[in-house]
């Protein structure tokens, strides 16, 4: 059975073949969906372009989330191909690399408190409200949010408090959203080897604790996040929204980070 035929789903943050959002891609091409991609700088613009062409792809567009005229130009962009859509998976995240070190008070700016909300949870909604009216009954928004949002990982620092805003705005967008038949979820992934992970402070040694301390004994892939994603995408959840389901292995039910430091 093909679950996302004839959907159509934008998807933001992808990077590499080891982002997130590729393995989301992949699943999502997988059923059936229909793709369109962003990029954030002109750098990575033809990247994307060659990654989107492996999901049959030719939609990519600009969209720098700091900025509200670039959001809004995406959807003007955008609605000369599909005039609706079926939802999008919001893959990102960002706080400055001095933020992701030593203790937390002593290393919190304003402007990197700020920058980490407005990239990694504001744009959420931001997106949200300028294609509303461009979303069918039925749509899904999916985001990625992390343990972080919850309890105090070691060098996580200000970006676990940007991903616990993540976590109330899904919840509150769930509800504006609800009475449109449109649901709102969040998927709380184990860490993954990617680009944006490879910011934080003794990463490879947080892999290695999750593998040990989680109930599955492994850490998770991409492809198994990416079929979460199918199924919150997919008519089979159309009873779930303002959720964050937990794609670890486990680990958030008997998680003590203390000795990654």
């Amino acid at each position: 059975m093909v679950l996302l035929s004839n959907k159509r789903i934008l998807i933001t943050g992808m990077i590499n073949n080891r982002s997130i959002a590729y393995g989301v891609a992949q699943a999502l091409h997988r059923e059936g969906s229909e793709l369109a991609f962003t990029y954030h700088t002109e750098k990575l613009k033809l990247r994307v372009q060659t990654l989107s062409k492996n999901f049959g792809s030719d939609i990519v567009l600009p969209c720098d989330v700091s900025e509200d005229s670039c959001i809004d130009k995406l959807f003007v962009e955008l609605k000369k191909r599909w005039l609706t859509f079926d939802g999008f998976v919001h893959a990102i995240a960002f706080a400055p690399t001095d933020q992701l070190i030593g203790d937390y008070v002593d290393t919190v700016t304003r402007e990197g408190f700020v920058l980490s909300h407005v990239v990694s949870s504001y744009s959420f909604v931001r997106i949200t409200k300028a294609c509303r009216s461009m979303l069918n009954n039925g749509a899904s928004l999916v985001t990625l949010t992390y343990l972080g949002a919850i309890r105090a990982i070691p060098y996580y620092n200000v970006m676990g408090l940007a991903k616990a805003s993540l976590e109330a705005n899904t919840r509150y967008m769930a509800s504006a959203m609800g009475p449109e038949g449109i649901r709102v979820n969040a998927i709380s992934c184990g860490p993954v080897r990617t680009l944006a992970s490879s910011g934080i402070k003794n990463f490879k040694k947080m892999l290695l604790h999750y593998q040990k301390q989680s109930p599955m004994r492994r850490n998770i892939s991409i492809k198994e996040i990416g079929n979460v994603a199918v199924f919150l995408c997919s008519d089979l959840s159309s009873g779930i929204t303002g959720e964050v389901i937990y794609v670890d292995g486990g680990f958030n039910i008997v998680a003590n980070i203390n000795d990654v430091e």
